[in-house]
C-alpha cells in the first residue's frame, strides 16, 4: 500500500533511533508498540535532561548521515556511539517530542549537533549547516513512497532467522518421550521432501489429529549434551533439526484374522515431509511446530551483572573457534535474567603459561582480554543462542562473557 508522507523538519532524531529499536524485525504493523523496560526509560530520562557527553560519541561520528535501505539499528547506533547498545540514551535526547517511539526510514538525514559540549542528533533533509541561533524555514512538499516493510531492523534478520526455527535446547526426557518416526513409504531408509513417513507416540500420548489447521511437526535427531565449560554440568541437550512434516492421519488400530484368530494391530500416524535440512530417518523425533512469534531483537546491556558466563559451543560445527556472524551457545539463560537482545562482551580466557624467563619457572596466567561482542537472540532456561556481532580475535569454547 502506498501512503502520502508530508515532509517536515523535526528537531531531533535520537528518539527515532530508539523507534527503530521498538520496531523489531520490520515486519509488524506500523502501529505496533514494543515494551520499554523501566531501566531503559530511566536511562532515556537522564539523557533527556543532560544530553550525551561528546566522549560517548564514536571517534568518527559523521556530522550528517543519510539512512540507507539496508541499514540496521546496530549499524547506525555504532556509527554514532562507542557503545551501540546504549540506544535508550539516543531516545532520551528527544523524549519530550517522541513519547511513543515509531520508526525511521531510508532517505532520512541525521544531523549531529555538538554544541555546548553535549551531543544531540537531529532529523532533517540535509543541506548546509544549521545557522547558529537561527531557524530554518522549509516549504512542505509531498512525496509518494511505499511504507510496507521499510522500517529498519535492529539487526540483519537473515543472520538469525534460521536459528529461530531450527535448533532447540531440551531436557533429557523431552526427545525420548516425543513421537518417533518408525518407517518410511516403500521401506525407504533415507527420506526426503515429498516422502511419506509413519510415526508413533507414547501409549498415553498417541499422535492424533486435532480440529483446525493441519498440524505441523519439526523433526529432530539425537540431542547433544551442552556442558558448562567451567563446572562440567550438563545444562541441556541441543537437538539437531533435520526437517518438517505435516500430519495427514492420526494413529489408529486395525483388526486382522491370523490363523483363525483376530489380532489387533496398531496403525502409526501418516505424515508428509514438507522440508528437510538433511535426510530424515526412522528413529528421528517429532515436536509440534510452535506458533510464529514477532520478537524485537533490540541490542542492550543486561540490567544485572552477569557472573561466570562462558561460551559453551559453536553451533553446527565440530570446532572450538567461532567467527563473526556465527551462532554460539552460552551457559546463561532465562533463569539468569537473560533476554532477547542482551549484549555481552567476550573475554579471551588468558592461557596459563610457564615463565621461562626466570630461574624459578613460575606458572602464571595471562590476563583476560576483551575480543568482541555477542547478542542473545534465543534464550532457553539455562542456555541461550547468541550471534557473534564483532570480534578482534577468534572466540572459542570456554571464553568468558561479561556485561559490556
Amino acid at each position: 500500500m502506498t501512503h502520502r508522507i508530508q515532509d517536515s523538519l523535526r528537531p531531533h532524531l535520537l528518539a527515532t533511533l530508539a523507534a527503530l529499536a521498538m520496531a523489531g524485525m520490520g515486519t509488524t504493523a506500523l502501529a505496533q508498540n514494543y515494551p520499554v523496560t523501566p531501566q531503559q526509560r530511566s536511562t532515556a530520562q537522564q539523557a533527556a535532561q543532560a544530553g550525551v557527553p561528546l566522549s560517548e560519541l564514536a571517534p568518527n561520528a559523521p556530522d550528517e548521515y543519510t539512512v540507507k535501505p539496508r541499514d540496521t539499528l546496530w549499524a547506525i547506533s555504532r556509527l554514532y556511539l562507542r557503545s551501540p547498545w546504549r540506544w535508550p540514551e539516543l531516545w532520551g535526547m528527544n523524549m519530550s517530542e517522541i513519547q511513543n517511539p515509531h520508526r525511521i526510514y531510508p532517505g532520512q538525514v541525521l544531523y549531529l549537533d555538538k554544541s555546548g559540549g553535549r551531543a544531540r542528533l537531529a532529523l532533517r533533509r540535509g543541506g548546509s549547516g544549521m545557522p547558529e541561533g537561527g531557524t530554518i524555514k522549509l516549504s512542505p512538499r509531498t512525496r509518494y513512497e511505499s511504507l510496507a516493510d521499510m522500517a529498519l531492523p535492529t539487526l540483519n534478520p537473515s543472520l538469525i532467522e534460521p536459528f529461530l526455527a531450527e535448533p532447540i535446547v531440551v531436557d533429557a526426557d523431552t526427545l525420548t518421550m516425543a513421537p518417533r518416526i518408525v518407517a518410511g513409504n516403500e521401506s525407504r531408509v533415507v527420506l526426503a521432501r515429498g516422502d511419506r513417513i509413519y510415526a508413533r507416540g507414547e501409549a498415553k500420548t498417541p499422535l492424533v489429529e486435532a480440529a483446525g489447521p493441519i498440524q505441523t511437526y519439526r523433526v529432530f535427531r539425537n540431542a547433544t549434551p551442552l556442558k558448562d565449560p567451567g563446572t562440567g554440568e550438563i545444562l541441556g541437550y541441543e537437538a539437531q533439526y533435520v526437517g518438517k512434516a505435516e500430519l495427514q492421519r492420526g494413529e489408529s488400530s486395525a483388526k486382522e484374522e491370523v490363523d483363525g484368530k483376530e489380532v489387533l494391530y496398531p496403525v502409526p500416524a501418516s505424515l508428509d515431509i514438507v522440508a528437510t535440512r538433511e535426510e530424515i530417518r526412522a528413529g528421528d523425533r517429532l515436536l509440534p511446530e510452535p506458533p510464529r512469534q514477532l520478537l524485537s531483537y533490540v541490542p542492550r546491556a543486561p540490567a544485572q551483572p552477569i557472573a561466570d558466563g562462558r561460551i559453551v559451543s559453536v553451533y553446527g560445527n565440530a570446532v572450538q573457534f567461532a567467527a563473526q556472524n556465527q551462532v554460539v551457545a552460552i551457559n546463561k539463560g532465562t533463569i539468569d535474567g537473560i533476554e532477547n537482545g542482551h549484549v555481552l562482551a567476550i573475554l579471551k580466557n588468558g592461557d596459563t603459561i610457564i615463565d621461562k624467563t626466570s630461574g624459578t619457572k613460575e606458572t602464571m596466567k595471562l590476563p583476560n582480554e576483551r575480543i568482541g561482542l555477542l547478542m542473545v537472540f534465543r534464550p532457553f532456561e539455562r542456555v541461550s543462542y547468541a550471534l557473534v556481532l564483532e570480534i578482534h580475535d577468534a572466540p572459542r569454547i570456554g571464553d568468558l562473557l561479561v556485561n559490556p
